[in-house]
């Protein structure tokens, strides 16, 4: 991976997110873009009904880049310098730019080549309250990168244990394959796990998770990969089961529509999910993503 991308909004939490991703970067040798997504009028609310000079986005555009200078310089001094590539002066970038989050995020993840975005799960302006956000959420449904959602109040202690949600299809077995080149500079365990409901027939079932371990085996060279079986649970309860009681730094899943992810973004377990996730939430597009 080269380079992580930080949607901002300046929020604490969006704060944290940035702080969270520094420390990140450090362990993987990635560097840092942070982004700031200036809105234009006609893309809100009453937006038609208010007209603004063109000067006024020239002046929010400065605003912007100089409290980004400010997060780069607060990111640098009190968690350590990143370590610059060849003649780099300034290993933290960052852009304030007028559009959409999405596009914004599109934008500055097609120049810089990056491979991850990184943001905060609760805030102020574009990323306000991310879970109900309809820009956040917007960008989740047409992400085909993934994203790193960090809770507020979580704070990067290293990473030895990232637990994976399957439903053992096919093309996660691809997935795996690249969150193990997250996982590798850590020296972290990857658990693969796997949630079946109440009255679920795990011995009929046991042929098809075989097989996909075995493909896993054959495909993912990571000595570090384990598996868990979850029974008797929805996958929600399976999943908030497994980050209360195992000691796991990270989850990651797959956001596939009609799946359990659109049910979390869209439902009404939207709040509790929120709530209860204390660890930060890697999210996979269901098309394969590659870690630059």
């Amino acid at each position: 991976m080269k380079t992580m991308l930080i949607p901002t909004d300046f929020s604490p939490a969006a704060n944290n997110a940035a702080h969270y991703a520094f420390q990140l970067g450090k362990g993987i040798k990635a560097d840092l873009k942070l982004c700031y997504a200036i809105m234009l009028p006609v893309e809100a609310a009453m937006g038609q009904q208010v007209a603004w000079p063109l000067m006024d986005y020239s002046t929010l555009q400065k605003e912007g880049n100089e409290n980004l200078g400010k997060l780069s310089v607060e990111l640098q001094t009190k968690n350590g310098p990143l370590v610059p590539a060849a003649n780099e002066q300034h290993p933290v970038h960052y852009a304030a730019e007028i559009g959409t989050l999405r596009e914004v995020v599109k934008q500055q993840l097609k120049k810089e080549k990056a491979g991850l975005v990184v943001m905060g799960t609760s805030g102020a302006g574009a990323l306000s309250r991310f879970f109900l956000g309809s820009s956040s959420r917007e960008l989740m449904d047409h992400a085909d990168f993934p994203i790193l959602l960090v809770p507020p109040g979580a704070e990067f202690k290293g990473i030895k244990k990232i637990a994976f949600a399957t439903d053992l299809s096919e093309a996660d077995i691809a997935l795996i394959h690249s969150l193990s080149a997250f996982a590798r500079p850590f020296n972290a365990e990857i658990l693969i796990v796997h949630v079946t409901p109440v009255g679920f027939n795990s011995d009929v079932h046991q042929d098809k998770i075989d097989a996909f371990l075995n493909e896993v085996t054959c495909k993912v060279n990571y000595p570090k990969i384990y598996y868990r079986h979850v029974k008797d649970m929805s996958v929600d309860e399976g999943l908030n089961w497994l980050t209360e009681h195992v000691a796991i730094d990270l989850l990651a899943m797959v956001h596939r529509r009609h799946h359990f992810m659109q049910r979390i973004f869209e439902g009404s377990r939207t709040k509790k999910m929120a709530g209860h996730l204390k660890l930060p939430l890697l999210v996979f597009p269901s098309e394969t993503p590659v870690f630059l």
